[in-house]
């Protein structure tokens, strides 16, 4: 499964140019401003995305797309026309078919005589496959920094397949909201410059995002597979809330929020629509093969069954002045706490099983969040000066969770330690279905290498979560600590952890092993960087399961 870079470029006309180059004039009032991007490729089927910028808000546009194989066999060439308007944002989304299984195509869209910029996508191989590059990314900012690690992607000497695990937006704005104390947050203001709510709200920050050249060059270079987490609606959301929504503060009713987000969200990203009869939260769930070598599976756990999140501020309650551990681990440990609906893991377990029977030797997990134990590093093992950056308030606060990080309680309830009954059903799941799990994950902003295990301590999956594109991990608020090492040795299924870099994981799988490259961008401060490999990670199959990581 491969596409070589230069091939590529030289075809897509782009050189080190980013695919706004690729733009010819504009003669009657349109633009394409947005670039465009591929997604959810089977072995026969990829949505083509772009979106069209009119004069006119109440325009129909009429446009024109085609694609064509990047090699010289016959046949294989598509084409076809559409119309789109105001009522999903000038957005135009094709699902093209007939394809044939592991081919590399480019396409463009034209409409009033303009022409799009060029993308370059794949389908899916078929049969015996001898290895696949995948990029996972989580966590873009926009006001915190340049996209690199996006650029970064897009220059790859090859990537057949991006993995998006969430935060791909984010709903805050305004002076003083997270990310605006970045150096570049006044030339990179969020647009609109308030909390997003309406589906208006939601589709103008969908469009600054993609309006970003990095942004479009990764878009143009590979199919992607996206999946939100919770910035694509707010932070912290479940089912029915979420914590940055407050209805007393006039945000209105959290279902109206939720749809309006979901409605931008497939209008502004290359994800295949529903089928008859789903929501879009369960089309959200859906897996890909890769030939006889690896299943993806995408998970959803924030919009479908995820109860509220505990909180150790709200739920640990003190007696005689010291918090009562035993209370909140039972809390904790509530069995009805749930990420994911029994429908969810059941269709979980029948794509792992199925996968798993077939023979592949990889089960790729994706996760909104990290799925691996963290425990809290314990504040009053830090260096002297180590929380000096965060104020005394804030350095109060933090020596404040001393007793709970004594207990070994967790570091983050959002995530799936928040949740560990449910963990635990998953972790049964892959053991019926005797599946390899690679779990990929966001979320977190730092990069983790972690080798899970359920509750008998039987290694179930190894995980690798991504950094940041841009966001704020730990280690850019403690700034005088490195704090990666701390949660590496309070955390047992912690491998590696670093909280400061920016990057992605660039995952490449084979039949008898998988290496892991945790990619580094040397700033998000400035367009000029370097990408550099932090870490790298190889495991192998074991037997029915997975070997422990190694470090290479």
């Amino acid at each position: 499964m491969r596409i070589d870079r230069r091939e590529a470029l030289a075809l897509l006309g782009l050189g080190a140019a980013t695919p706004a180059a690729a733009q010819t004039a504009k003669p009657l009032g349109v633009t394409f401003q947005h670039g465009v991007a591929s997604g959810d490729p089977t072995q026969t089927r990829v949505v083509l995305w772009t979106r069209i910028t009119p004069e006119s808000p109440h325009a129909q546009i009429a446009y024109t797309w085609a694609l064509n194989p990047v090699d010289r066999r016959a046949g294989g060439a598509k084409k076809g026309a559409g119309v789109t308007g105001p009522d999903r944002d000038f957005t135009v989304k094709v699902d093209v078919g007939g394809l044939d299984a592991g081919r590399a195509y480019t396409f463009a869209f034209t409409a009033e005589g303009v022409t799009s910029p060029t993308g370059l996508t794949r389908t899916l191989p078929q049969g015996p496959t001898r290895d696949a590059v995948i990029a996972t990314t989580s966590c873009a900012l926009f006001p915190n920094g340049y996209f690199n690690a996006y650029q970064a992607i897009a220059d790859l000497p090859r990537v057949d397949l991006v993995l998006a695990l969430g935060d791909y937006i984010y709903e805050y704005g305004g002076e003083g909201s997270y990310g605006m104390d970045s150096p570049v947050a006044k030339v990179r203001p969020h647009d609109p410059p308030h909390e997003i709510l309406t589906l208006a709200d939601y589709r103008r920050r969908h469009a600054q995002y993609k309006t970003d050249p990095s942004l479009q060059a990764a878009h143009a270079r590979a199919p992607w597979i996206v999946a939100w987490d919770d910035h694509e609606t707010c932070n912290d959301s479940y089912s029915t809330g979420g914590q940055n929504h407050n209805p007393e503060k006039g945000e209105g009713d959290w279902d109206a929020r939720k749809a309006a987000a979901l409605k931008a969200y497939y209008e502004w990203m290359p994800i295949r629509e529903p089928a008859d009869g789903q929501t879009l939260a369960e089309a959200s769930e859906r897996s890909f093969r890769i030939g006889d070598l690896a299943q993806i599976v995408m998970l959803e756990t924030r919009l479908t069954a995820r109860g509220k999140q505990l909180d150790y501020d709200a739920d640990v309650t003190l007696v005689d002045g010291k918090p009562d551990i035993a209370a909140f681990r039972s809390k904790l440990a509530d069995p009805a706490r749930r990420m994911m609906s029994p429908g969810q893991e059941a269709w979980l377990g029948e794509q792992l099983a199925g996968s798993a029977a077939a023979g592949h030797a990889w089960q790729v997990v994706g996760s909104g969040v990290v799925m691996g134990r963290l425990t809290m590093p314990d504040p009053e093992t830090f260096p002297p000066g180590a929380l000096d950056s965060l104020g005394e308030a804030g350095r109060k606060r933090v020596m404040a969770w001393s007793p709970l990080a004594k207990a070994g309680l967790p570091w983050g309830l959002d995530m799936w330690d928040g949740y560990p009954a449910d963990r635990e059903r998953v972790y049964e799941i892959v053991r019926k279905a005797g599946a390899r799990p690679v779990v990929v994950t966001g979320d977190s902003h730092a990069f983790w290498a972690n080798e899970l295990s359920d509750a008998q301590g039987r290694r179930v999956a190894v995980e690798f979560g991504t950094t940041g594109v841009t966001s704020p991990g730990a280690g850019d608020i403690l700034t005088g600590f490195d704090v990666g090492p701390a949660f590496t040795e309070a955390s047992r299924e912690v491998v590696f952890n670093d909280q400061k870099a920016k990057g992605f994981v660039l995952l490449t799988l084979g039949h008898d092993r998988l290496k892991a490259e945790l990619m580094a961008v040397s700033t998000i401060h400035s367009k000029t960087f370097t990408t550099s490999v932090l870490k790298t990670f190889e495991a192998y199959p074991d037997g029915k399961g997975v070997s422990a990581l190694k470090e290479v």
